[in-house]
């Protein structure tokens, strides 16, 4: 393993770590939802207690667990590459049970798993004698990663501009370094 890494977890794309690598988010449920609505009105329409009702149930569930698959994989496989490459990951301490209720993002951020990624990650990390941190999410995207100015901006806005020394670059980059830095700054504190 090289060195230390901070994951910002986003809807837009999956996670962007601090060394500028980007995931992009697969959207599982997104890509299958018309499959999955096809499949859930043929079983509305079929008669209860019908044979053809039970193999339409089981359509329904294969379909399902078709998305759950293919999320668990895109986890496993991303979990494994951060646990081969960094001794040390930095994660934002996320209330995730508190913004699935907002109900315009509930969808995306159950279909992004960021949960079912944390707690993969943590394990593995056990496993293999790395280290996981979670930080407090306050201000890592809104603090500039290289001054440390604050630099209030909406969610819509994509770009880190500082007005104080200049940097320009992606706003998720920018919170993924303010990340790996919290939490490099809390170690140090709890090393002492």
């Amino acid at each position: 393993p090289r060195y230390e890494v901070g994951i910002d977890v986003g809807i837009k794309s999956f996670c962007v770590d601090s060394d500028g690598k980007e995931i992009e988010n697969p959207k599982f449920l997104r890509k299958s939802l018309n499959k999955l609505r096809l499949a859930q009105r043929s079983l509305a329409r079929k008669k209860k207690g019908s044979n053809r009702r039970i193999k339409a149930k089981k359509q329904v569930a294969r379909t399902h667990n078709e998305v759950s698959n293919q999320r668990k994989d895109f986890l496993h496989k991303h979990a494994n590459f951060y646990i081969a490459v960094y001794s040390a990951i930095y994660l934002e301490d996320l209330n995730i049970k508190g913004m699935v209720k907002i109900r315009h993002l509930l969808k995306s951020i159950s279909d992004a798993s960021w949960g079912m990624f944390f707690s993969m990650l943590s394990y593995k990390a056990e496993e293999a004698g790395r280290l996981v941190v979670k930080i407090n999410p306050r201000n890592t995207s809104q603090n500039c990663s290289n001054c440390g100015e604050k630099v209030p901006k909406k969610l819509s806005v994509r770009t880190h501009k500082c007005p104080n020394c200049g940097l320009v670059m992606d706003r998720d980059l920018n919170a993924a370094i303010n990340i790996k830095l919290s939490g490099q700054g809390s170690r140090a504190l709890s090393a002492q």
